[in-house]
Formats: structure tokens, sequence, C-alpha cells
């Protein structure tokens, strides 16, 4: 199929859901109703670019005639090549932007995730980074319209964060948020040093895409579920009542606690997303076992045992070792004002896509894809 017959064929099906969002029978059912206007909205951005490019088409095509008829007049034909060289330059940026919207998309960019940052190696100094990480991820949350709700947390004695394991809701939340998965590495000095020398600790950051119900059953005779009074930092206890909650998913090992809730039930129901959220993760990894070298490699920036971004406090530094970004704006990164540095991971990873995706042009002797222009 050409190039141009996919757009066209993509905004004859916005076309068709935009008829469709205005009939009786689907506004009277709310379900049917939100299907169609997400199914809308998925193709909106790719539409409205398709839109632009034909119109920036159409003005080029009628300038470069306006070019070829001004060859007597010298100024004329001047102005005309100069709007001509401005509209060739949109065209082409526009076509390398529908490029990228064309490319296979994350089936999880859409969705919610479980976001867990732990305390590795540097003791008391790691959780102090952690609690600053977290506090990094919560400002661009709120930054992007998202809701961060914590489920879990474990205290670290000088009032850091050894845990936390938070859901962060809202669009394309994972979209924005993959990249983040792996050893965040911090060089500073600390303020229990005493002779001015600088360490080196680390956290780990794991961006998991929420699953849900449908998607990752977890059958009642594969957990076991432990009730435990909640506790605070040095182990007080906050509460007598047994509202504190542990599963064990006994087929894999893996257990996950939830105490913030003064609600057993509410606990309960905290730890059993953070779970099918770490089984669904478990399920991408061994899907990933099968696919292709370049989806791997793809996925592989993902990994949590790899050390992507070193926070260097002295120097004001952040440098991301995945992409060679290097921002002497530590002050505002850690403020939480990350999106540049997200921003850069996408548009690399978009580009390594591209490379491997063969180029398609839309200029050329071929009129637009219908409806014409």
């Amino acid at each position: 199929m050409h190039y141009l017959d996919k757009l066209a064929e993509i905004e004859a099906k916005y076309d068709g859901l935009t008829e469709h969002l205005g009939k009786a029978e689907v506004l009277a059912d709310p379900a049917v109703y939100q299907k169609t206007a997400k199914a809308r909205a998925d193709l909106t951005e790719i539409v409205e670019k398709f839109r632009d490019w034909k119109a920036i088409y159409k003005a080029a095509k009628d300038t470069k005639a306006l070019v070829e008829e001004s060859a007597s007049d010298p100024e004329m034909k001047a102005l005309a090549h100069e709007e001509l060289m401005e509209l060739e330059g949109r065209q082409e940026k526009a076509e390398q932007e529908l490029n990228i919207l064309l490319l296979p998309r994350d089936p999880n960019d859409e969705r919610n995730v479980v976001l867990e940052i732990r305390a590795g190696t540097g003791g008391d100094e790691a959780t102090l980074f952690a609690q600053e990480a977290f506090r990094m991820y919560m400002h661009y949350a709120e930054s992007q319209h998202w809701r961060m709700e914590v489920l879990s947390t474990s205290v670290s004695g000088v009032g850091g964060l050894k845990e936390v394991i938070a859901l962060v809701e809202g669009q394309k939340v994972y979209s924005k948020l993959k990249y983040e998965s792996g050893v965040h590495r911090v060089q500073r000095v600390p303020a229990t040093e005493q002779q001015g020398r600088i360490h080196t600790s680390a956290i780990t950051v794991a961006v998991l895409p929420e699953a849900d119900e449908v998607e990752i059953k977890i059958d009642p005779k594969d957990i076991r579920i432990d009730t435990f009074c909640s506790s605070g930092p040095g182990g007080q206890s906050v509460n007598t009542t047994y509202s504190a909650v542990r599963i064990t998913h006994l087929p894999t090992g893996m257990i996950v606690s939830c105490q913030d809730e003064k609600s057993q039930i509410k606990n309960r129901a905290k730890a059993l997303r953070v779970l099918r959220s770490r089984l669904y993760e478990l399920e991408l990894q061994e899907q990933q076992k099968q696919i292709t070298e370049e989806r791997r490699s793809m996925i592989g920036t993902g990994d949590r045992s790899e050390k992507i971004r070193t926070y260097n406090f002295p120097q004001n530094r952040v440098t991301d070792h995945r992409i060679g970004l290097t921002l002497h704006q530590l002050d505002r990164i850690i403020d939480g004002r990350i999106g540049d540095i997200i921003e850069a991971l996408i548009a690399h990873y978009q580009a390594e896509k591209l490379k491997r995706t063969p180029t398609r042009e839309l200029g050329g002797d071929r009129p637009p894809a219908a409806p014409a222009v």
C-alpha cells in the first residue's frame, strides 16, 4: 500500500468515527461511546498532521507554478522562490513528523504506571537521594497533571526512603516515564561528611505498566495473605490493628507489602495492584525473549540493572549515559523539571526506530491522496 493511501485510510477511519460519535445509539451507551471516542482520539494527532501536510503541499505546488510563471519578472520570481523554500522546509518537517507518528506504537504507552524507587549502595545517603528522586517525580507528575498515589513506603532512620511504591495515573504516563527504569547514581558531599569528600550512592527506579484484572488474573489459590500491625520509622507501632497486608505469590515467590492505609481492605487492594503489575512485567520479559533483536535492543533501555544517569551535585550536572546528554541544570532537574531529559530520550529512541524503517516520502509528482486538497 502506498504511503499516501495509508494516511488517507487513517483519515477516512477518523471521519467515520467522528460521524459515529454523533449517532443516538452511541450516545446512549456510555461504554460504546467511550470506546469510540478513544479510538478517534488515538488517530487525532496523525490526521491533524496529515491535513497540515496536505495544505503545505498544495501551497508549495501553487508557489512552484508561480515561480515558473514569473520567469520574465525577476523580482516576483525571487519572492516566489523564497516562499517556496520556506514551504518545502515546512513540508519536509511535516513528513518527518508523520513518519514518527506512523511508527509501531508501544501498546503500553497509554497505561498508568507503578513507580518503584529503592535505595541501593550508599547507606543512609542513598535513602536520602531516593526521597529526593521521589519528590522529583512527584513535581514532574504535577506539571503533567497526573495523579500520584503512594501505595507503600519504608522510611530510614535518617528520614530518607528505603523504598517507595506509587501509582501514577494520567495521560500517556508510561510513554514518558518508561525510560526512567534503571540505576540512578548520585555524587555529592553528604551532610554527615566532616572532610568534604564526595560520596557516590545509587538508587534503582522501576517503571511498570499497570495491568488490569482482565489481563492478569490472580488465582486465590496462588497467593498467601498475611496481616500485621503497621509500623513507622525505627519499628514504632503506628496502630494496634492488623491493617498492614503482605501478599506472597506462591508460583513466583514475589512478595508485596502495603501498610499506608488504615484499612486492611484498602491495603489489600493496593498490594494486589502492585503484584498484578509485577506479574505483567514478568510476562512481558518472557515475551521479549521471543522477539527480534531490533525490538529487544529498544526494550533493553528499561533494564533496571543498567546505570542510566548520574547526578553530580558539586558540578550542578546531570548526565544520561545512554544518549550522552549532559545538562548543567541539576538544581532545576531535581526540582522536577526533567522534561528536557525525557523529551531527548523519546526523540533518541524514535530516531533509532526510524533508522530501521524504510524512508517514506510523500512528495513527488503523485498528488495527495483523497480527499484531495
